[in-house]
This record gives C-alpha cells, sequence and structure tokens, in this order.
C-alpha cells in the first residue's frame, strides 16, 4: 500500500470516529506503530489532524484566545437562539450571575423580564451596557483587572464582591468543553472567577454552541460533572449528546 492511501485511509477513519489509537490504525493498515506515527507526523505538519497521548485527532483541541470582536463573528445563529433558550430560565424576581463571553451576550439580548425585579451581577462590561436598557433590572458591575480581549473583569475584587452574594443560576460561556478534561477557558483568572461564581449560585448553567466540544482552553473551569444544565445548538453530535445524557445533565437544544 502506498503513503499516499494510509494517509487516505488515516483521514477516513478520523472523519468518521473523531479520533483514533496508533494501535487501532495500524492494526487496520497492517502495519506497524512506527510507520503509523511517521504518518500521522507528517499528516500533522500538513495541519490535516492533531496528535495527543498515541492517538491522532481530527482538530486541534486546543482554543485560542481571540479578542470578542472576532468571537462576535463566530457562530452568530447559533448564539442567538442560544441565548433566546436560556433567557426562558429566568423567573419573576429573580437574581442571576454572568459571566463573559459572546454567548452570554446574546442571551443578555434576549432577556425579557416576565414580571417584578431581576437582579444581575455581571462580569462583562458589554452585558451591563446591554442591559441598561432594562428599567427593572437591577445590575451590579463586577469590579477589578479589564480585559481588553473579553473587556470583562477579573481579580481579587471582582471575586470579594462574590462572597456576600448568592443567585439562583450562574450563566457561564466557555471556550471548550472536553469530557475528560472538563470545562475550560483561555485565562486563569477567568477561570478562578468562573469557580467563585459557581460557589454562589444553585445552579451552573453552560452556554456553548456545539463547536465547543471536544476543546480545551489553557485554564481548567471545573470537572463536567459540576455542570447542571447545558444549551447548546443542533449541531451537537450524537456522541457528545450521549455523553452529557449519560452524566445526568440537563440538556437543552437551542432551536
Amino acid at each position: 500500500m502506498t503513503k499516499e492511501k494510509r494517509h487516505q485511509i488515516i483521514m477516513s477513519t478520523l472523519l468518521k470516529k473523531g479520533s483514533a489509537q496508533v494501535t487501532e490504525l495500524a492494526d487496520i493498515l497492517q502495519v506497524s506503530s512506527v510507520t503509523i506515527r511517521k504518518d500521522l507526523t507528517e499528516l500533522e505538519k500538513d495541519n490535516k489532524l492533531y496528535r495527543s497521548h498515541g492517538r491522532a485527532i481530527m482538530l486541534n483541541p486546543f482554543t485560542n484566545n481571540r479578542s470578542v470582536n472576532e468571537k462576535e463573528k463566530l457562530y452568530t445563529e447559533q448564539k442567538t437562539l442560544i441565548g433566546r433558550a436560556a433567557a426562558k430560565l429566568i423567573t419573576a424576581n429573580d437574581s442571576i450571575v454572568l459571566a463573559s463571553g459572546t454567548t452570554v451576550h446574546a442571551l443578555a439580548r434576549n432577556i425579557v423580564v416576565p414580571s417584578g425585579r431581576l437582579t444581575v451581577v455581571s462580569a462583562s462590561l458589554q452585558v451591563s451596557e446591554i442591559l441598561t436598557e432594562h428599567d427593572n433590572i437591577d445590575i451590579l458591575q463586577l469590579g477589578g483587572m479589564l480585559r481588553h480581549s473579553s473587556l470583562s473583569v477579573v481579580g481579587e475584587y471582582s471575586e470579594m464582591i462574590l462572597k456576600n452574594c448568592a443567585f439562583s443560576k450562574l450563566y457561564l460561556g466557555v471556550d471548550g468543553i472536553d469530557f475528560e478534561f472538563g470545562f475550560s477557558t483561555t485565562d486563569m483568572r477567568e477561570a478562578n472567577l468562573n469557580r467563585k461564581m459557581m460557589q454562589t449560585a444553585q445552579k451552573t448553567i453552560v452556554l456553548a454552541d456545539s463547536s465547543k466540544f471536544g476543546k480545551r482552553g489553557f485554564a481548567k473551569i471545573g470537572d463536567t460533572e459540576e455542570i447542571d444544565v447545558i444549551i447548546t445548538d443542533a449541531g451537537i453530535s450524537a456522541k457528545d449528546r450521549a455523553a452529557i445524557e449519560d452524566l445526568g445533565i440537563d440538556l437543552i437544544i437551542a432551536k
């Protein structure tokens, strides 16, 4: 079998399964593991796959820290649908905490207070600005160090304010959900603040479009089992959907 044919079969296998072990590919192609590793090295140099711990993955699981303006242009329709579904969970006279991220922005744009008042504590400057349109929303903007890329705050001053608060729900945007690694972001300070937010809320609701599954940010926020609800779009794979349901996490598909 030619090298080109092996590469074709490797890529076809990854397209079907998402990932494959070196030993598994060696059995399929009836060649040595050394040959497979050489093939994977070449394919990785061509940016066709990503190698990790003795296996090949279709896409690089590690996410980059993009600016909020860049992220706003990605998956806009999916984020809008997720934001609408998330807003429906807010109840009369609710108290919620909102983290940062463009999917959380989509939530803020879709909030309609059912009755009474809504109390919101926000880490995002843009979220707070969006919510100022509503007279019946009381907004507490967290202070601290401003992250230029996300236009949100991080640090001990933000965490200090949260010590004296309690919320029914935390709405959290993430950069990645990996069932082995957990859910994560690209900034360690943001991950620390997100963990503090989780401690103050009765429920942690993660807003993540389907592109976030199988990805890892630099900084882990928590284990997937700590999430109460995941709201995503119809692009989620059957495999990821089954994994979420097996963990007992409520899954909402925004349509």
